[in-house]
């Protein structure tokens, strides 16, 4: 015999006919991001869109949130638990939306602006938290830094990609900008007085491959030149290389940079020229995935029709993100959500094309539906919320 509807599965058939309703103008807001890419810290189109489709729902909007010119905060309820619910729409240079955060935002946004009405019969409080930058930028980092997280007991944000997941395999990362300054010489008429920062920095890159054999499989460096010299017949006197290291726990980042440093200096010394090392402070933690907060995920999708897996061999999405940064500091999910074939992969122009594609849209839709019944589950049962605080809490020990 079937049960009788809860009151929480009615208040989700609510949000989810509010998802229909905004239908037509959530996949606007997905394409229209989608078709003007902007870099981090630029997102000036996205965050002024964004906002404005929270203040026409009577939002309580905050534009250029915390400090940040491109981030907002919508917000919505008077009591109860707050939950954040978390936009990205920042794009990457050259591939535009390749990581398909167009498809962040227009879910995050419909998530938000379907539960809103409901939040004074959840006793729930909702942020709508556009965070921008997550490509290297930091922007969750600012925020975090800001204070924007210090009254927020749980998040959460859906990330699109070619496999259904309950999370994403994520690496702590840091990147450094290493510069050589030597001294510059004629390269024929006299080279014995020049001191070769491409030689260095050369030296040190190969170090760095010879390090590569000896890290554990799960982790990471990589870099590139941004500055090699700028004539051959001159010795170069500065040339600069960026990398990045990456491994599965912050603990384990810190020995790596360590090595990475180690590798980066020798070649320095062999070629007798000098080398600063700049670390960028802002550096990505892995990300803690909520057990009980994916439990929700995985009812709510199964309810859209999709099934999402545990990451395992051969089947997962390895990357970082400074929603890790959120992970240390409350409950947090960051589920994968189809979009594309799995050989397609992210950060690529295929991946960009597939975000703009009908199974981008039907992910916006389907993605603002799970967000919204998540979330309702959460604001529905004291229960659950005090399970996901206890994972946390265990998580974090």
């Amino acid at each position: 015999m079937s049960q009788p509807p809860s009151a929480a599965d009615e208040l989700k058939e609510l949000s989810f006919a509010r998802v229909d309703s905004l239908a037509e103008k959530l996949l606007a807001i997905s394409h229209a991001i989608h078709e003007n890419p902007e870099l981090g810290y630029e997102e000036h189109f996205a965050h002024d869109l964004l906002s404005s489709a929270a203040e026409d729902a009577d939002l309580d909007v905050q534009r250029s949130a915390y400090g940040l010119e491109t981030a907002f905060a919508a917000r919505a309820g008077s009591t109860g638990a707050t939950l954040a619910i978390l936009c990205e729409y920042d794009a990457l240079p050259g591939i535009g939306h390749a990581c398909g955060h167009n498809i962040i935002a227009a879910a995050g946004l419909g998530a938000g602006l379907a539960v809103a009405p409901l939040l004074e019969e959840l006793n729930g409080r909702l942020l709508i938290l556009g965070t921008p930058a997550e490509e290297g930028g930091g922007g969750k980092i600012h925020l975090i830094n800001a204070g924007a997280l210090e009254d927020v007991d749980a998040a959460m944000m859906l990330h699109p990609a070619g496999l259904e997941l309950l999370s994403m395999t994520t690496l702590a990362v840091s990147q450094v900008t290493a510069t050589y300054r030597g001294r510059a010489s004629h390269a024929a008429a006299a080279p014995h007085k020049g001191r070769n920062a491409l030689d260095a920095a050369v030296l040190g890159y190969m170090a760095v491959a010879a390090l590569r054999q000896h890290i554990t499989p799960e982790e990471r460096i990589h870099g590139i030149f941004t500055l090699g010299g700028t004539k051959a017949n001159v010795v170069p006197a500065l040339v600069e290389m960026e990398w990045f290291a990456r491994s599965p726990s912050s603990a384990g980042l810190a020995e790596l940079e360590l090595r990475l440093e180690a590798c980066l200096r020798s070649g320095a010394l062999a070629a007798g020229v000098e080398l600063e090392l700049n670390w960028d402070p802002f550096r990505y933690r892995e990300m803690i995935s909520n057990p009980v907060l994916e439990r929700l995920w995985e009812k709510n999708a199964a309810a859209a029709g999709r099934k999402p897996l545990p990451p395992s061999a051969g089947r997962s999405v390895v990357g970082s993100t400074d929603m890790g940064n959120v992970s240390a500091l409350v409950p947090s999910i960051h589920p994968m959500i189809e979009v594309s074939p799995p050989e397609v992969a992210i950060h690529t122009e295929a991946f960009a094309e597939c975000a703009r594609a009908q199974a981008g849209d039907k992910a916006v839709l389907d993605g603002a539906k799970m967000l919204a019944g998540a979330a309702i589950d959460y604001w529905s049962d004291a229960s659950v919320r005090s399970a996901a605080a206890d994972a946390f809490a265990t998580a974090g020990s």
